[in-house]
C-alpha cells in the first residue's frame, strides 16, 4: 500500500479525514448543529431521532454510537450541542479517549439562536486548528475497513463481494483491520464462518450471534429463512436467505475471525472482526464507523448511493449495466469479472489500491455528492417509545 497517508492522532490511532464535527446530542440540538456546520469550512454535522426517551439499552446504545463519533480518528476535533450541562458527560467520555472535544448546551446559551452564536466561535477556532495538521505516510496498519453490501444481487455474491474478500485478506495480511457486519445476512453461513474462528470461545459467539437474531426475529413472529431476501435482491436475482448470506460473507475473504463485536464495539486487536449490527445499510455503517473504522467498501447490485458523515465510502458495483446506468454515484465496477475482463484477484487488488487512494485524501463518489446518512440501530421498538414528557439524558 505504497503512498499511504492519515493524521496520527494522539491515542495512536490514524485518522484517513480531518474533519471537526459538530454533534448534536438529541433531536433538538440538530437544527444548530447544521447551522453551525454549514457556515464553517472543513465542519461537518450529523442529523438524528433521539429524543432521550427509550429503554435502558437505547440509552446505553446511543451514547456509545455518539462517543465513537465524537472520539472518531477521522475527526480532529468535536463540538457537542446538548439540551442541558448533565448532557456534558457524553462529551466527557469521548475526551477519557483522548479526543478534543468541547461543549455546549441549548439551556446556557439561551437557546437555539444563542448557542448557534457562541458555536459558530468555538466551530471556526476547532477548524482553524484542524487547518494546520498535516498528512504523514502512514502504515497499512492505519486502515480499519468497514465491509458491507447493499442492494444486493444475483451478481454479488459471483462479482464485488469476493473481490472485496480479495481486498480484505490483502489488507489484514499486511497488518490492517477489517470488520465484516450485516448480521441478517449472515444467517446460512455461520457455520463456515465459525469455522475461520482463532479459537473455539470465537467460533461459539459467531454461532450464538446468529441463533441470537434468529430467536428475536421469531419472537417478532418473522421466519427470516423463509421472508428473505427482499424485493429488491430477488428482482435482482437471488432466491434464498441461505443464498445471499453465502454471497454477503465472501466480503470477509478467508482471513481468520479474531472475535465477534457488539454493535458499535472498537475491535480489540488488528485482523479480521465480525461485528453484531441489523441489516439496514445506514445504521450498519454507523455501527462500523462508530466502533472507528475510518473507511468503508461498500458493494451494490443496484447502486445504492449512501455515504458517512465523517468516513468516506468507495462503492463498488457488482455489474457492468448498474456501474453504467450510475456511474456518478459509483467508484469501481467488478462487474468487469462476469464480463471476463478482470479476474476476482486483480479486481481486489484494484480495490485496495483504490481504498489507500481515499485513504491517502483522494475524494469518493459519495463524498463528492455529500451523502452523510445518518441512523442509530436502536433496542426498543420505535412504536413503543413514549412520544412526550420528561426527557431524560443519555
Amino acid at each position: 500500500m505504497d503512498g499511504l497517508t492519515g493524521y496520527l492522532r494522539s491515542d495512536g490511532r490514524w485518522g484517513l479525514r480531518n474533519h471537526v464535527l459538530v454533534l448534536p446530542l438529541h433531536l433538538a440540538a440538530g437544527a444548530a448543529a447544521e447551522r453551525i456546520a454549514a457556515s464553517v469550512d472543513g465542519a461537518v454535522s450529523v442529523v438524528h431521532d433521539w429524543t432521550g426517551e427509550g429503554s435502558d439499552e437505547d440509552v446505553a446504545r446511543v451514547g456509545k454510537v455518539l462517543v465513537g463519533f465524537a472520539g472518531h480518528p477521522n475527526v480532529s476535533a468535536t463540538l457537542c450541542i446538548g439540551l442541558g450541562e448533565d448532557d456534558a458527560t457524553l462529551a466527557e467520555r469521548a475526551r477519557e479517549r483522548g479526543a478534543r472535544v468541547e461543549f455546549l448546551s441549548l439551556e446556557a446559551g439561551g437557546g437555539t439562536a444563542g448557542t448557534i452564536e457562541r458555536g459558530l466561535s468555538v466551530t471556526s477556532g476547532l477548524a482553524a486548528e484542524a487547518a494546520r495538521l498535516q498528512r504523514r505516510t502512514a502504515p497499512p496498519s492505519a486502515i480499519c475497513l468497514g465491509l458491507e453490501c447493499g442492494g444486493s444481487d444475483g451478481m454479488s455474491g459471483i462479482t464485488a463481494n469476493p473481490a472485496l474478500g480479495v481486498a480484505s485478506d490483502l489488507l489484514v495480511e499486511a497488518g490492517g483491520t477489517s470488520v465484516l457486519a450485516e448480521t441478517s445476512e449472515l444467517v446460512g453461513a455461520e457455520h463456515l464462518l465459525a469455522e475461520r474462528a482463532v479459537s473455539a470461545e470465537v467460533a461459539k459467539d459467531i454461532i450464538e450471534m446468529i441463533e441470537r437474531f434468529e430467536r428475536a426475529a421469531a419472537s417478532l413472529g418473522v421466519d427470516l429463512r423463509g421472508g428473505q431476501p427482499g424485493p429488491g435482491n430477488m428482482k435482482g436475482g437471488l432466491t434464498t436467505i441461505e443464498e445471499k448470506s453465502l454471497g454477503a460473507a465472501k466480503k470477509g475473504g478467508k482471513a481468520p475471525i479474531q472475535s465477534v463485536l457488539e454493535y458499535a464495539e472498537a475491535p480489540g486487536t488488528l485482523g479480521l472482526h465480525v461485528m453484531d449490527t441489523p441489516g439496514n445499510d445506514i445504521e450498519q455503517m454507523v455501527g462500523m464507523v462508530a466502533a472507528g473504522c475510518n473507511i468503508v467498501a461498500f458493494t451494490t447490485g443496484r447502486g445504492t448511493p449512501t455515504g458517512s458523515p465523517v468516513a468516506p465510502c468507495l462503492k463498488i458495483a457488482t455489474n457492468s449495466d448498474v456501474f453504467r446506468r450510475m456511474r456518478d454515484d459509483l467508484d469501481l465496477n467488478a462487474g468487469e469479472i462476469l464480463d471476463g475482463t478482470a479476474s476476482q484477484l486483480d479486481m481486489g487488488r484494484r480495490i485496495l489500491a483504490a481504498l489507500a487512494g481515499a485513504a491517502s485524501g483522494l475524494p469518493t463518489a459519495s463524498e463528492r455528492h455529500g451523502n452523510a446518512e445518518f441512523a442509530i440501530s436502536r433496542v426498543a421498538p420505535r412504536a413503543a417509545m413514549p412520544t412526550y414528557g420528561t426527557v431524560s439524558r443519555i
